[in-house]
């Protein structure tokens, strides 16, 4: 256990002496690469900012205007014979767009239900099996300029349905 420790307090360190050496070797101005490149990721911010705040708007008055919990009870009614929990259904859709605020969601299950819960466990393994799907798409494919995502959101959707499927299934039988 002592050597783990140790690994994991000197990976970073070794990992940027390792980068800084090769460079030296290889003799490159490092600084000027360093400043590049912040000045590149600086841009690619300035670039994706106002997707971001759209993202984290809409979601908000989601939240907000009580629409998750009404389409959590229409939803309900048709899930539950699927065997899957209406009071998911909020985290599910809300996870495809912004992770933080899932993560709110999350939070709101594990106060109500608690975290040992069924419910606490489907949402926790759910979290962590899929994706923001609509964030993702919009910063990378808008930072590295595609105009046609072909099947990208198509195969993002059938990945969240499997890893919520499989969420509610391993939780059941744990």
């Amino acid at each position: 256990m002592k050597v783990m420790m140790f690994l994991s307090d000197v990976m970073i360190p070794l990992l940027i002496f390792g980068i800084v050496g090769y460079g030296l070797l290889n003799k490159q101005n490092i600084y000027e690469e360093f400043i590049e490149g912040a000045r590149d990721g600086f841009q690619t911010v300035i670039g994706i900012m106002p997707t971001l705040i759209g993202l984290m708007v809409a979601v908000g008055i989601l939240r907000a205007s009580g629409f998750l919990e009404f389409f959590s009870q229409i939803c309900g009614h048709f899930t539950k014979y699927l065997g899957f929990p209406s009071e998911l259904l909020p985290v599910t859709v809300v996870k495809m767009f912004s992770s933080s605020a899932a993560t709110g969601l999350l939070l709101d299950i594990y106060k109500e239900y608690g975290a040992d819960s069924l419910l606490g466990k489907m949402a926790s393994i759910m979290m962590s099996s899929t994706e923001t799907i609509f964030y993702t798409m919009s910063v990378y494919f808008m930072t590295a300029k595609v105009k046609k995502s072909r099947y990208t959101l198509v195969g993002a959707l059938i990945a969240t349905l499997a890893g919520t499927a499989a969420s509610v299934a391993l939780a059941k039988y744990m």
